[in-house]
């Protein structure tokens, strides 16, 4: 059956509605205008959230049948009070420190003619001077036998061209300094060394004449009797060679010379001349010197011999260097016969 509600129940359902249009009505705009800015809040809170890495708050528990994940640690520059990470085991491997360079060898080791082991061998040394002053005798000289050494004026011409054809030619040099003699008369040439200079102007003159070339292990004296006995004279040209690390091979042109015993004083590695080959420029006085350097070497284990180039000594000496071999003999530069006597002497490393 249908059912019609009363009088009585029309008007309360009316009384309702009235109610709920005055009171109800009104505030759902404001309830609408509520709810999405709370909507706006949440979503912009997770949103943060989000790009920050942190976790929003949820269910303390992981669903059932799934694992629970960490979150991944956020990322956040370091800060001063923060220790660093330490590195990989990897990271750690650097390669060692380079080792220091070995010492660098002096002048006259590092410019001196290689030759085979000298122990048990009688050495001879054939030195040469006044070279690069006669081109045509310079060329004969290095066309000898070798390896000999060949000792260039300082004010000869054309020094380069000449000290790198006989170093071409397997030759050790020297550079032949000018020293003061007591003969007054006896001119050694320019930029000569005399025992009136002071100091400085022995020492310019000295470098003057030490960068005339290169390649050269030492110097040796031309003239230089007066000058080489002169100790006050000779201690800066000592300091020059021991810091250089050059030979002085002392010509001996004085009895009283201090250049050995300078050198020994100043540590500069020495050696000095045992024979003169041509004081006499007769062949036969030449033959005979030879002999004597003979004689020598093998009383005394080495010898060096100076000659010049005239035409007497080079013919003497193009018959004599072929046969030392024949004779027991070898033929060596004069750094072979320094580091010889050096270690003799017990002065090795020098």
């Amino acid at each position: 059956m249908n059912f019609r509600p009363g009088r009585l129940a029309k008007a309360r359902w009316r009384g309702l509605q009235r109610t709920f249009r005055r009171h109800v009505v009104p505030h759902r705009r404001a309830i609408f205008v509520g709810l999405m800015v709370f909507c706006a809040g949440a979503l912009l809170l997770a949103t943060f959230s989000f790009r920050h890495g942190e976790k929003l708050p949820g269910p303390s528990g992981a669903r059932p049948g799934e694992a629970s994940v960490a979150p991944a640690q956020p990322f956040a520059p370091p800060e001063k009070s923060v220790q660093p990470a330490r590195p990989t085991e990897e990271a750690t491997l650097r390669p060692p420190p380079p080792m220091p360079p070995a010492a660098a060898k002096p002048a006259w080791l590092r410019y001196a003619v290689p030759v085979p082991p000298t122990s048990n061998r009688t050495l001879v040394a054939v030195v040469l001077d006044d070279l690069g002053l006669d081109r045509a005798r310079t060329a004969e000289a290095i066309r000898l036998s070798g390896p000999l050494t060949l000792s260039f004026m300082t004010y000869a011409s054309d020094l380069a061209a000449q000290t790198q054809a006989a170093r071409r030619a397997g030759h050790e040099l020297l550079v032949h300094v000018p020293m003061e003699a007591v003969d007054q008369h006896a001119d050694p040439g320019p930029h000569g060394l005399f025992t009136a200079l002071s100091r400085d102007e022995i020492l310019e003159r000295l470098r003057w004449g030490l960068g005339r070339f290169d390649g050269f292990v030492g110097i040796n004296n031309h003239m230089g009797s007066k000058f080489t006995s002169d100790e006050r004279a000779m201690a800066p040209v000592m300091e020059e060679l021991h810091s250089r690390g050059l030979v002085f091979l002392d010509s001996r042109t004085s009895p009283s010379s201090a250049g050995i015993r300078l050198a020994v004083a100043y540590g500069v590695p020495h050696a000095a001349r045992d024979v003169f080959l041509d004081d006499e420029q007769r062949p036969a006085a030449i033959d005979k010197q030879l002999a004597r350097v003979e004689q020598l070497a093998r009383q005394h284990g080495s010898a060096i011999a100076i000659g010049h180039p005239h035409d007497t000594t080079i013919a003497a000496l193009k018959a004599w260097l072929p046969l030392l071999g024949e004779k027991g003999l070898a033929l060596v530069p004069v750094s072979a016969v320094v580091r010889h006597r050096m270690s003799e002497e017990g002065e090795v490393g020098r």
